[in-house]
């Protein structure tokens, strides 16, 4: 069953004020001609209610409705004629062009336009007067007048929809950029964060489970001395953590980022975090090239050393602990091996996230990066965690 839409209340009030209007003007006896085929006046309200029904499709079926105007108005003109039914002609025009598709909105003007030119010409050619002329203008004014208004309105009122859309899009887009950023900062916190605490933490968790499961006062002392210590070290780089959220630099890096100048305080800081557990830390810093890095370069060979003594705190094997330095005129070379096998005593649970956050922090350079066992010269087995960092080439 075919469903009709309902017409819109302003469209059955300009039906129903175009009816009322021509009526009116039917009863005080206002016509616009006189001697036409149908001169009884009651035969104009034929056509103006034809075009009053009409007027209820000016917005859901425009062109439909101007189809069927155009012979209504046509048939006006064999009566004394209603100046409502021209009227409202007019307005059958211009919602065609408002409201109906964008190829009617295209040809109604350019077809209202050749039609008033074509019949001013042939009224002027046929009689050549005043009178011709101005019925000329009058025809435009009832076709081509509306046409052009609604083309107007419809083109204000795309752009106004355009500006909306492309406004909606900005806001959409910069939304995304928002989230994006706020995701990325979180991530860099969480990375910085994890690298910053955990080694104090496993060094906390491991002393403090040699301390309860050996009952020697010399061991458990030293014990409470390494986790007072590490417990003060923990708190003084949550406190520098809050301060950079508090405050960074416009770089978007720390403003007071660890560099590798700090290496030597961080190894021997690890030396005497894992004696008890039988590691010696070292560093060997063979850069060929001497001289200021990239603060992100700087930053990411840190946590990187940092994580990976971590690591090796918690699972490496009684033995040396090597942190080794290189750098080319393109690349920073970071690596850390340990004695690869079981330990005795106690160990400190991971999980996983150390790697996760050295992945990302070389993938946010371009470096690579690799974490696995290998073999020392002497043929003792090991794990290396290496990377490459970019390094921009000095001119």
């Amino acid at each position: 069953m075919l469903s009709v839409a309902r017409p819109h209340r302003h469209d059955v009030l300009l039906a129903v004020l175009g009816l009322s209007g021509g009526v009116f003007l039917w009863l005080v006896g206002i016509h616009i001609q006189n001697g036409r085929l149908f001169d009884a006046p009651w035969v104009s309200l034929l056509p103006l209610a034809a075009m009053s029904a009409l007027e209820l499709l000016r917005r859901g079926a425009p062109c439909t409705a101007l189809a069927l105007g155009t012979p209504a108005l046509v048939a006006d003109q064999l009566t004394v004629g209603s100046l409502a039914t021209l009227l409202m002609y007019t307005d059958l025009v211009y919602a065609a062009v408002l409201y109906g598709s964008p190829t009617a909105s295209r040809r109604i003007p350019v077809i209202t336009l050749l039609v008033t030119v074509a019949a001013t010409t042939g009224l002027v050619a046929w009689v050549p007067s005043a009178d011709a002329l101005l019925i000329g203008i009058v025809i435009g004014m009832v076709l081509f007048g509306p046409a052009l208004t609604g083309a107007s309105v419809r083109n204000h009122r795309d752009a106004a929809e355009a500006a909306r859309l492309r406004a909606d899009q900005t806001a959409l887009l910069a939304e995304m950029d928002r989230v994006q950023a706020v995701t990325a900062e979180r991530s860099r916190m969480a990375r910085e964060l994890h690298d910053m605490v955990a080694n104090h933490l496993s060094a906390i968790a491991i002393h403090s489970t040699a301390a309860l499961s050996i009952d020697d006062p010399g061991t458990s002392r030293d014990a409470l001395g390494v986790i007072r210590q590490n417990s003060v070290d923990g708190l003084t780089e949550m406190r520098r953590l809050i301060g950079l959220l508090r405050d960074s630099d416009t770089s978007g890096e720390p403003s007071a980022a660890p560099t590798l100048g700090s290496l030597d305080a961080l190894v021997e800081q690890a030396g005497a975090n894992s004696a008890s557990s039988g590691l010696t830390v070292t560093l060997d810093d063979g850069r060929e090239e001497p001289g200021p890095l990239p603060a992100p370069v700087e930053l990411a060979a840190y946590r990187i050393v940092q994580e990976s003594l971590t690591n090796a705190l918690k699972h490496a094997a009684p033995g040396p602990v090597t942190v080794r330095l290189g750098r080319s005129r393109s690349a920073l070379t970071v690596e850390v091996s340990s004695v690869f096998g079981d330990r005795p005593g106690p160990r400190a649970p991971g999980s996983g996230a150390g790697l996760v956050g050295m992945r990302e922090r070389v993938a946010l350079l371009g470096g690579t990066i690799g974490a696995g066992p290998g073999l020392r010269g002497d043929g003792e087995k090991i794990w290396v965690v290496r990377a490459e960092l970019p390094v921009e080439e000095r001119t």
